[in-house]
């Protein structure tokens, strides 16, 4: 198995093979806590306007996401973990539009098989790629908006190569690493409310669920569901 680790948009243009496009902060850690609220799939699109579409349509039922870390005009969700943690989920349809997880797996087009990638799935995320018996992995650490490279995101993505090729990194190094960083500290500051303490906290619960984000082109739209690994 051949690891590649890319970021940002290009990096997800470009990835093939097994390609985990990596958002910690927030979108994929946000669709692991919806997923533990018991939401059926969640249909990801890169636009705005398409999400609020897909709603009035009847193709789901939540719209969730952010444009500049807030809530977009319209939609029922910020990109947020805790929010999701807070919310009745159960059996709902979410549409998910990020400045980052959504559209990189939207420019995603050379990959075979697509995991959302983040801390809280980590460990079931390399689970699910080695039984894919994949020959190339490409981790691509999307950072802020696609175009400005973020520690959690690139730590994530060190994270998940050392085990794929199997290292084992020690978790609180990690975590202790990311905390020192930029993005970390936008979290709980009273000046940016749309960024929940929760939020940060939630991410870097390393290995907190037991299965990955499989995304699938589902009748056109990129679906995502919890694979277990049995």
């Amino acid at each position: 198995m051949v690891v590649r680790v890319a970021s940002l948009l290009d990096g997800a243009q470009a990835a093939e093979g097994v390609v985990v496009i990596i958002d910690v902060y927030r979108a994929f850690t946000t669709e692991s806590v919806a997923f533990q609220q018991g939401v059926e799939k969640i249909i990801l699109v890169a636009d705005i306007v398409e999400a609020l579409k897909l709603r009035e349509d009847g193709v789901g039922d939540i719209c969730v996401g952010e444009v500049d870390g807030k809530r977009p005009d319209g939609f029922d969700y910020n990109n947020s973990p805790h929010e999701m943690s807070q919310a009745n989920l159960a059996g709902k349809v979410l549409i998910h539009s990020t400045r980052a997880g959504t559209v990189g797996v939207s420019a995603a087009s050379n990959a075979e098989i697509i995991y959302g990638g983040s801390l809280v799935g980590a460990q079931a995320t390399v689970e699910g790629i080695q039984r894919q018996n994949a020959k190339v992995v490409t981790l691509v650490a999307m950072g802020w908006a696609g175009h400005e490279r973020t520690d959690e995101d690139e730590q994530c993505a060190l994270y998940l190569r050392n085990l794929l090729e199997g290292r084992a990194p020690e978790p609180a190094a990690v975590r202790a690493l990311i905390l020192a960083g930029k993005e970390s500290q936008k979290f709980g500051d009273p000046a940016q409310p749309h960024f929940y303490a929760e939020d940060r906290d939630l991410a870097l619960d390393i290995n907190r669920v037991e299965f990955a984000i499989r995304i699938n082109e589902e009748d056109g739209l990129l679906v995502a569901r919890p694979e277990y690994i049995s």
